[in-house]
């Protein structure tokens, strides 16, 4: 080999690659894309480009979990070290609740809490186990704290699947003993810590027995010992398994669970107290045998509180209804106590209420030898329209020997004093005849007895007059005064039974009322809404259709050593707006005006001043009710039949010497008794109406017969004649073929918006009706 150089060839010598080290170049530093002697040769990344520079890359994704890691342990470190387990809250060593007239004089005082600790050797086994079985099967082999729980119940909540319990027994008696009752976001922390210390330093057995002691199982009774006295009359340790684990059932929800105090519990607490047994079961703390052999326990009726005798018990228990239904206060924290409330009810009213029920019924009752009379029950309510406010309440004859309030009680029928909201619907949705015509107080509709309903897509329905009386040609506003059934199931097709049973909620009745069906019955009233809930609406109605929040509290103080603390508290009338229209309003007051001048409500005359009402007739002569109002004044009145001993619902035949008793019976005469009372010394105003055009009524003439076959003067003389009763004017319609909507005709899941409009007669024209 020569040593000679390399010559460069005859073109010369290729331009160098700077980046390519020749192996004579080892003095020189290596190229930044030259990986060093002995390291592999490192790759050419690309640059991020579009929409790669959005996503993270592992080593910022590995960063964040870091930090957020480092940020949950210190901030569960500083929780831990900074949160420590409480003296017992107010709740754990409550006291009475306060309740005010609206002048501030004393009206009751209640929810002193019924609380007696009893050690954890003295509850049953069988006991604590459905407790376990129900709350936290888990609790003695996991912690306090159940963090899977509580996500997915945050989860659920979020994602509208109902607000969800994610909490352990441990957490529960953190919540019940040191905490509140609130739902935030600090106690739900606080809880998550003190928990998670209490576990630590308490034994289990010790957390379960202030469990079992602190538990609210209703009826205003705090522990298990006070429970097994008020459901069952005995110590907590003589209770057996079934009472067990129905006691177990009522931690879920007391008021929900409660079969002696609402019957129509029934089928959910049986429901739970299958769920807590055979979760015994699936726990082995119970065989299948022993479970078969079980039957559903029955409790003892709820026994009211001492000191709620006469009117205060069904005030309270009103007072207490209200609240909880607009969310002010839970009925966990009224049972605890601790608050002074100031109520709208007027003691003087509430005192003319009571003489007038005393006066008109109570002195005509002699339970001894008419055995009728053991079944008259009473229920009234009375609100200022103009403010909202209802200023008094008769909920039966007293609270601590008739436990159910009769004034808010939702079972019994309303009748026929449903039949405004019907004539209230057609005037504000502007609703027609089927000749196109408006429909007016003064509209002729076809009176004749079971005449079936025109235009009505759904089961066939002709319901019946008062002893089968047929009124031929009837304006509306006379068959309004006469609580004629078969005109009114009519109206409702014409109007159409959805935007009737719309005005009726507009106008104050709960949505949720039983039976509120939308068919040609909804008029004739088969709904079961209380006494409070009519007098709402006929309040709207006396208000020129315009509805507020009807209130029964004036002011809600929690009380305390350092200063009575004010709650909030929706006021009377606020979220004030137009139900129905004026017009359509004030129409109804112009007819109802004549059911007290002329038609079924003559009784209420008696009152002196200018006043509108309807009466009203339940099936079977099982309710009688009269709802009136006066420009200042609107107030319902019933008479409902029940057995004393059964609960069941009876006729009022024969009560108080009667043959029948209607709403222009006692309950008119109740009505005019109380208001001319509580109007007393006050100036009597005629109502200010604006009517709509064609709405003024005309003066009334002789019915109609509108068809060939039907004799009015027969049938009136058949009527007098010694024969089983029919319905009156105003009864709701029975079960069977021409029945209550829920069971007969009912409309079809399509049925349309509105049912064409039927077949009736007007002024213009007077046809016979065709079938």
């Amino acid at each position: 080999m020569s040593d000679a150089p390399p010559q460069p060839p005859a073109g010369g010598w290729e331009p160098r690659d700077p980046t390519v080290q020749t192996r004579g170049d080892t003095d020189a530093p290596p190229s930044p894309r030259t990986p060093a002697p002995g390291r592999p040769p490192a790759r050419n990344r690309p640059r991020r480009t579009g929409w790669r520079r959005a996503v993270p890359t592992w080593r910022t994704v590995l960063g964040g979990l870091l930090l957020l890691v480092l940020v949950l342990g210190g901030g569960f470190l500083a929780g831990y070290l900074l949160i420590e387990i409480p003296p017992a809250n107010a709740a754990a060593t409550a006291q009475a609740n306060v309740y005010l007239y609206a002048d501030g004089s004393p009206l009751a005082q209640g929810g002193r809490v019924n609380r007696e600790s009893v050690p954890l050797a003295r509850v049953p086994r069988p006991l604590r186990q459905a407790v376990l079985a129900a709350e936290d099967r888990d609790f003695y082999t996991e912690p306090g704290i159940d963090p899977g729980a509580m996500l997915r119940a945050s989860w659920n909540t979020v994602t509208g699947k109902g607000t969800q319990g994610g909490s352990t027994i441990t957490q529960q008696y953190v919540k019940n003993y040191y905490l509140g009752q609130e739902r935030t976001v600090t106690r739900k922390v606080k809880e998550f810590f003190i928990a998670i210390k209490l576990d630590r330093a308490r034994s289990k057995d010790a957390i379960l027995e202030g469990y079992l002691n602190t538990s609210y199982y209703g009826r205003n009774a705090y522990g298990a010992q006070a429970a097994a006295q008020a459901y069952y009359g005995k110590d907590v340790q003589d209770l057996d398994t079934a009472e067990s684990a129905y006691l177990a059932s009522l931690l879920n929800a007391p008021s929900a669970y409660d079969v002696g105090t609402r019957p129509s519990n029934r089928a959910r607490a049986l429901a739970r107290w299958n769920y807590v047994l055979d979760a015994m079961v699936q726990e082995r703390w119970l065989t299948a045998a022993q479970r078969s052999a079980l039957r559903f326990p029955e409790v003892l009726p709820a026994r009211p509180t001492a000191g709620l005798a006469g009117q205060r018990g069904y005030a309270v228990q009103a007072v207490n209804a209200f609240l909880a239904r607009h969310g002010i206060l839970s009925e966990r924290a009224l049972a605890a106590g601790g608050y002074r409330i100031t109520t709208t009810l007027r003691q003087d009213r509430m005192d003319a209420f009571s003489a007038a029920v005393r006066e008109q019924v109570l002195d005509r009752l002699d339970p001894e030898t008419n055995p009728a009379d053991r079944y008259v029950r009473v229920g009234g309510a009375s609100i200022e329209p103009a403010t909202g406010k209802v200023v008094a309440l008769y909920g039966g004859v007293d609270y601590t020997r008739q436990y159910v309030n009769n004034a808010t009680r939702r079972d019994y029928q309303v009748g026929s004093t449903f039949k405004p909201f019907v004539l209230a619907s057609a005037v504000a949705h502007g609703a027609t005849t089927q000749h196109g015509e408006p429909i007016t107080p003064n509209t002729v509709y076809d009176g004749t007895n079971k005449r079936p309903v025109e235009g009505w897509t759904g089961k066939a329905y002709a319901p019946a007059n008062e002893d089968d009386v047929s009124y031929g040609g009837i304006p509306l506003h006379t068959a309004t005064d006469r609580s004629v059934n078969a005109v009114y199931a009519q109206l409702a097709v014409d109007v159409g039974p959805k935007k009737v049973r719309r005005t009726a909620i507009a106008l104050g009745l709960p949505a949720d009322t039983p039976d509120l069906t939308a068919s040609p019955s909804i008029a004739l009233g088969p709904a079961t809404a209380s006494v409070l809930d009519m007098a709402e609406a006929y309040a709207t109605l006396a208000n020129h259709g315009r509805r507020g929040l009807y209130s029964l509290v004036e002011k809600i103080e929690r009380i305390d050593p350092a200063g009575d603390r004010p709650l909030p508290l929706p006021a009377a009338g606020s979220d004030a707006h137009q139900a129905v229209s004026r017009e359509a309003a004030d129409t109804t007051t112009a007819v109802l005006r004549g059911v007290v001048e002329g038609g079924t409500g003559t009784a209420a005359r008696a009152v002196g001043r200018p006043a509108a009402g309807k009466t009203g007739t339940a099936e079977d002569d099982k309710a009688a009710w009269f709802a009136g109002y006066t420009p200042d004044l609107a107030t319902v009145v019933a008479l409902m039949g029940q057995d004393p001993k059964t609960g069941a619902q009876k006729p009022l035949y024969g009560a108080m010497g009667l043959d029948r008793v209607n709403g222009g019976g006692a309950p008119a005469e109740i009505w005019a008794h109380y208001t001319g009372t509580a109007l007393e010394g006050t100036p009597s105003r005629d109502f200010d109406l604006k009517l709509p055009e064609g709405a003024e009524i005309e003066e009334e003439r002789e019915p109609e017969d509108l068809t060939e076959e039907a004799d009015t003067e027969d049938v009136t003389d058949r009527a007098a004649d010694d024969r089983p009763r029919q319905p009156s004017p105003d009864t709701a319609p029975p079960p069977g073929p021409e029945a209550a909507p829920t069971r007969t005709a009912t409309a079809p899941a399509d049925e349309p918006e509105d049912a064409p409009p039927g077949t009736v007669t007007t002024a213009r024209d007077r046809t016979p009706a065709t079938r």
